[in-house]
């Protein structure tokens, strides 16, 4: 449809796995095996719930009547009764006990965490290609020198594949923070209207060891093995804003990649990748934008700031339970997943076509070095009789000069004929240049990507193998 507004994060962005979990499709078929899985775990306990019943309910479970749910919510204006409703006039002899003893967050607030962390699993895959595609990317370039900035000036040399290694260490806090968020994943459980699940302590006639086993019974039906110990109506909304900020902390990353991309873009030394047939600007036309890179800016830049829309939610509720959350969460933590989502397929992508220029990088360097390498030049001088004070000073005044020849007039860095020139130093042209190898000011750059990949990130490759090689299509 083109006269319905609908949101770029469908139409452009997300991918159709992240789409999906957030789809009605997903939700209500959801909320239906919450309800299964309340049944059986009642009928384990020894409430009057046939197999029969369930087998109904079973048949349905993925056959969602919309227009009678649609038509039922105009009336009632509750959408949880109204999808109950639903199902039971679809499971005539299951009708009675659907949703028995519930409140609407049993299936709201459970399908909410089961869709999260299924969505946090599509985002763990994604974040470990990236990495992958990096540490390839790393260990290849790890030798290959450039200019180090500081401030975006120029500063001692490292290598381009210890910069990326800076990329993926902050992809490996990243991941380091979502797999802890992982291993506490749990469920609300069935805790009743105010958590104290007083309408199951009447179902059960006070059972309270019932009562207790199936708060765990349900979430074991749904593949869990815990449920948050104590809960008002709702699972603790400070749970969104934990996830929400491990999406937060990967979309900082991916922000900051994209914006040194940007930056070397500029200088000519590294780009993001660009197709036979696609248009850098409308009107100049030999023009190549970043405009992958700044697609994940921007998308970034909105996880960023969706972010705190849960930590605000959690901070304002009300006692046992409040609806200022609700329609504030459909919107905060769906869009932070797709975007998060199109963030990192897109994250994928450039960095599987990095294309690197060499020559460029080191004419870069090479207008640079004579600054870096006086100090060598002048042991060098103070090995063949120099006075290392008096050279100290000389080389400053030259270095001085030599920036004035780059900066004012436009000219090329002619510090080492300055040097050569000046009898104090006692050194030829060549042996001047022979100190300037690029190899030479890299430090341990190497060694540090080499250690780091070696030690902290092969062992994650290795151990998720099997999630590797995420392929991407890029929409727009």
């Amino acid at each position: 449809m083109h006269d319905t507004y609908e949101s770029p994060l469908c139409s452009r962005y997300a991918s159709k796995e992240m789409k999906y979990l957030f789809s009605d499709d997903k939700k209500f078929i959801t909320w239906r095996k919450l309800w299964i899985a309340l049944a059986k775990a009642e009928k384990e306990l020894g409430l009057a719930i046939t197999d029969e019943q369930i087998a109904e309910m079973e048949k349905y479970s993925e056959t969602i009547t919309y227009d009678v749910a649609i038509a039922k919510e105009k009336e009632v204006r509750h959408d949880v009764m109204s999808h109950v409703y639903a199902f039971g006039a679809q499971c005539k002899k299951a009708m009675p006990i659907i949703h028995l003893g519930a409140t609407s967050c049993y299936v709201g607030d459970n399908a909410d965490l089961l869709i999260m962390y299924e969505a946090l699993d599509v985002i763990k895959s994604k974040l470990l290609s990236v990495m992958k595609l990096l540490t390839d990317f790393a260990l290849q370039y790890k030798d290959m020198p450039t200019l180090g900035f500081t401030h975006f000036q120029a500063a001692q040399l490292t290598t381009v594949g210890k910069r990326a290694s800076l990329w993926l260490h902050e992809l490996y806090l990243d991941y380091e923070n979502l797999e802890f968020l992982l291993s506490k994943k749990k469920l609300l459980g069935s805790k009743g209207t105010t958590g104290t699940q007083a309408s199951f302590m009447e179902l059960f006639e006070g059972d309270t060891e019932k009562v207790k086993r199936l708060d765990s019974r349900v979430a074991e039906l749904m593949g869990y093995n815990a449920v948050y110990p104590v809960s008002g109506q709702t699972y603790s909304r400070k749970i969104d804003a934990q996830i929400l900020n491990v999406l937060s902390g990967i979309a900082q990353s991916a922000y900051k990649f994209a914006n040194d991309i940007r930056l070397l873009q500029h200088l000519k030394e590294i780009e993001e990748p660009f197709e036979k047939s696609q248009i850098g600007s409308s009107a100049m036309a030999y023009k190549r934008n970043p405009m992958r890179s700044e697609r994940i800016c921007a998308l970034a830049r909105f996880v960023l700031v969706d972010a705190l829309n849960p930590a605000i939610t959690a901070s304002t509720q009300w006692f046992e339970r409040t609806l200022d959350d609700s329609a504030n969460k459909r919107l905060a933590v769906s869009e932070a997943f797709l975007a998060t989502d199109a963030v990192l397929a897109t994250y994928i992508n450039v960095v599987d076509g990095l294309v690197v220029y060499p020559e460029v990088i080191k004419q870069h360097i090479l207008k640079e070095l004579p600054f870096m390498a006086t100090e060598n030049i002048m042991m060098d001088a103070v090995k063949k009789g120099g006075n290392r004070q008096e050279l100290h000073e000389k080389i400053r005044v030259h270095s001085m000069k030599a920036g004035e020849q780059v900066k004012v007039y436009g000219k090329e860095n002619d510090l080492v004929n300055r040097i050569a020139e000046d009898p104090s130093f006692n050194l030829t042209k060549e042996e001047i240049l022979s100190v300037m190898k690029p190899e030479n000011y890299v430090g341990r750059a190497p060694q540090q990507t080499e250690e780091f990949v070696k030690t902290y990130i092969e062992p994650i490759l290795k151990e998720n193998e099997n999630l590797l090689g995420v392929k991407v299509e890029l929409n727009v």
